[in-house]
């Protein structure tokens, strides 16, 4: 595994740049935290050695002196919304992210429900929280937001809004997802503190786009195909680049809400904080690449990582035609093909040709699925009428792991065919083929008896942050599966059945 990233060093140098922030005010600020506070894999696919908890790590650090509040939107309740790497939606991730903050030792002072109007999911997310003890808090719109600076900073605007008691000297404002409210957030309570005499700062905290790294750096341009459904955009922060006569990198939703932002601070405070959107970050993750063409590499291939998520989100109706557009350009700006991902090409070719030694008709659809192992090897399955391809596939990657036999079967036949009576006499499925979730469960029975079993299981944790790609779409219980195993997955946008319906 090649490392681009230290953190060690990214800690100490973030830590000291959150503190001499602290220390510009009255001993309180009020961080807007962006992107993934647990769990940032999209930072530790394109940096690679970046531990994907490093920033709860830091805030960890500094514990004694925080406090965090959490921000969801109304409208992603009432609509379901989905935070993809997990597959739940953002009011669920919202209270894993509580009962995850508690296992760091970091207690959620409240939960804000922004943008609220009556929607009845958000009431009922309200209740459920509020019943097991989280203090929640409602903002509603406020007419004219974000233009009517005048109206946005009265008793009318921000003052309307609940104030959230907090006695730390940080407060993170945090969410599952984007366009949370957080900013909303950060500023209602600093017109509070005001009010009550207290010189409460602002910050952002953004790890993407690196603002002192090169606008069209692979790990920047990265970021652009990670958020082309938010049409975002990087670009040389001008306000920036006026002030200080130095270039930075931002990103056009920054960019394009500053002279708002700067105008509702000083209108709350009475000076000015700040000269540009650069200037009220805090990031400092560019001083810890410690290997810039590892970085430029990764980079690449989370560019082509999103042009097959987005393809796939494209045929299963999620995502529109232009967020694949806008990932294609990027992918013909750094000359990148899909097949440049190595288990793409292995991965079509599995099923071409396990296509070719199948009698027609046996079989409706044939799939295939190639994964990356640590040491370089590439291993791949196909799909059979007892096994899905991603389940082939985990079987036969284990196998070569734990050095074992391909001709060895690790699931008793006995278990195949008690599912398969299970599946196909009793619950009434066509097909007896086992899932990826039924096969890890077969496995496990199979290694209670099996010694062969056992030792290629323990494998299994091995495969964490492999690369893996599949011909086509899979279906639920592969992907909740795969998703358990810690891969990095694409699929070729492709249906695996012809059925509507997959349940």
């Amino acid at each position: 595994m090649i490392t681009a990233f230290d953190n060690e060093k990214y800690l100490a140098e973030q830590t000291e740049a959150i503190l001499k922030r602290i220390d510009r005010f009255d001993n309180k600020l009020y961080l807007e935290f962006g992107g993934k506070l647990l769990f940032d894999y999209h930072a530790s696919r394109v940096l690679p050695g970046f531990d994907p908890n490093v920033k709860i790590r830091l805030l960890q650090r500094m514990k004694s002196k925080t406090e965090i509040i959490l921000c969801v939107y109304a409208g992603d309740i009432e609509r379901r919304k989905i935070r993809a790497d997990f597959g739940i939606t953002y009011d669920s991730d919202t209270l894993k992210l509580i009962d995850d903050l508690r296992e760091w030792g970091l207690e959620v002072r409240a939960v804000v429900i922004t943008r609220f109007d009556g929607q009845p999911a958000a009431e009922a997310f309200q209740k459920k929280l509020e019943r097991r003890g989280v203090k929640v808090y409602r903002h509603k719109a406020i007419k004219g937001y974000p233009a009517d600076v005048d109206r946005v900073v009265s008793e009318d605007g921000y003052g309307a809004n609940p104030f959230i008691e907090t006695s730390s000297s940080l407060v993170v404002v945090n969410a599952p997802g984007p366009n949370s409210g957080k900013m909303g957030t950060c500023l209602s309570q600093i017109y509070h503190e005001y009010r009550r005499g207290v010189r409460a700062g602002y910050a952002k905290f953004e790890t993407f786009p690196i603002w002192n790294m090169p606008i069209r750096h692979p790990v920047n341009a990265a970021y652009e195909a990670a958020t082309a459904d938010l049409r975002d955009v990087n670009m040389i922060d001008p306000f920036h680049l006026e002030a200080y006569g130095v270039s930075a990198v931002n990103y056009n939703r920054d960019v394009e809400a500053f002279p708002l932002l700067k105008r509702s601070i000083e209108k709350i405070t009475g000076e000015t904080l700040y000269q540009s959107p650069t200037d009220m970050g805090v990031n400092r993750a560019g001083f810890a690449i410690i290997d810039d063409e590892a970085a430029v590499e990764a980079g690449k291939q989370e560019i082509v990582r999103r042009y097959f998520r987005y393809s796939c989100d494209v045929v299963a109706g999620l995502e529109e035609p232009e967020s694949v557009s806008r990932v294609k350009n990027l992918m013909e700006e750094f000359d990148i093909q899909p097949e440049d991902r190595s288990v793409v090409r292995p991965a079509r070719e599995t099923a071409r040709a396990a296509e070719a030694k199948t009698e027609k008709g046996n079989m409706g659809v044939f799939s295939a699925a190639a994964v990356e192992l640590l040491n370089g090897k590439i291993v791949t399955g196909h799909n059979s009428p007892l096994l899905h391809a991603v389940s082939s596939l985990v079987l036969n990657a284990i196998k070569e792991l734990a050095g074992i036999p391909h001709h060895l079967d690790l699931l008793s036949p006995n278990i195949i065919e008690s599912i398969g009576k299970l599946r196909k006499e009793i619950l009434g499925e066509q097909s007896i083929s086992l899932n990826l979730e039924e096969t890890l469960i077969a496995l496990s029975i199979s290694s209670t008896t099996n010694p062969t079993a056992h030792e290629a299981m323990q494998k299994l944790a091995m495969l964490k942050g492999c690369e893996l790609h599949t011909t086509h779409l899979p279906p639920p219980g592969d992907e909740k599966g795969l998703r358990h195993l810690g891969v990095n997955l694409t699929c070729d946008p492709n249906f695996a059945s012809k059925k509507l319906f997959v349940s």
